[in-house]
């Protein structure tokens, strides 16, 4: 079993600080169920929609605990060979035929002996779950849109969430010696298997209040006027009322408050708005109806 390191934070205080300190302003409910999966040796599920900070959050833990971070783009038809590990087939096959040929190592060898070389360490790939399985240094496994992968794929996380470890058949089994920080996130597309939630703490991400959200741009974006972050901030949330095919993230919003502060404007007034909403919005029929909803014609 992974030895158990000592916890990363100290308290829930702790926590808020330093995430703060990577960039990250959490809340309380935030900063509460990062502290407690932390303690507990917990994988922490992060569930909501695009664009609230998910990964975000993934890698501020990281900056904030020296970790390195490792993370699986979870997609569909995402398989084992590229979750996990496969074996390096080019490789073995010139170590095979130079065995043949008698002109590489193994030589004249048997075909016992030619197997048990071509599924050594020096062939194998390893892929984002073993590779975190693997470090023996302070690690943050970020699975990111689990919710993307194929149903099946969940199967692969439940054997590494369970007991960190890894059974590769022509090896042996893996285990961790050093337990890594797990994060999965999902978009919620579709529903998880219970048996993959009951192995994580929960989090419900949502878009952050309008207060929350403000002090986020004034500390990303500190050189902004705090009337113009007033005044971004609230037509970012008009924006989100509205029936848009994708909603303004809390990045995009930080990329329309520099994008404000590189144009040199005061206050998001129409003009402004006009000629800068392709910032936020990357769909023509979104700032057709935000157009229209915020009377920008």
């Amino acid at each position: 079993m992974p030895r158990q390191q000592s916890p990363n934070f100290s308290s829930v205080a702790d926590v808020s600080k330093r995430l703060s300190g990577a960039g990250y302003l959490p809340d309380a409910q935030i900063a509460t169920t990062v502290f407690l999966a932390d303690r507990l040796g917990k994988p922490l599920l992060v569930e909501g929609p695009a664009g609230t900070g998910k990964t975000e959050l993934a890698k501020a833990l990281a900056a904030a605990t020296g970790s390195e971070l490792i993370r699986l783009q979870c997609y569909e038809g995402l398989d084992e060979a590229r979750a996990l590990y496969e074996w390096n087939y080019k490789k073995q096959l010139l170590r095979i035929q130079a065995a043949q040929s008698g002109a590489g190592p193994g030589d004249g060898a048997d075909w016992d002996t030619v197997h048990d070389d071509i599924f050594g360490e020096e062939f194998l790939l390893s892929r984002p779950l073993l590779t975190a399985i693997r470090r023996t240094e302070p690690t943050v496994l970020l699975i990111d849109e689990t919710d993307k992968a194929d149903v099946e794929v969940e199967g692969l996380l439940l054997e590494v969430l369970s007991d960190f470890q890894v059974t590769i058949p022509e090896l042996g089994t893996v285990t961790a010696t050093r337990r890594p920080t797990v994060v999965l996130t999902s978009n919620a597309t579709r529903e998880l298997s219970e048996a993959l939630k009951r192995r994580c703490l929960y989090l419900a991400l949502d878009y952050p209040t309008a207060e929350r959200e403000r002090e986020i741009v004034l500390s990303r974006v500190p050189d902004l006027a705090p009337g113009l972050a007033d005044q971004l901030v609230r037509t970012v949330r008009a924006l989100r009322g509205l029936e848009l095919k994708k909603s303004p993230s809390i990045s995009e919003t930080l990329d329309w408050a520099q994008t404000l502060l590189e144009l040199g404007l005061d206050t998001l007034d129409e003009s402004a708005m006009s000629s800068t909403l392709g910032v936020v919005l990357k769909h023509a029929s979104d700032q057709t109806r935000a157009a229209a909803e915020l009377r920008l014609n």
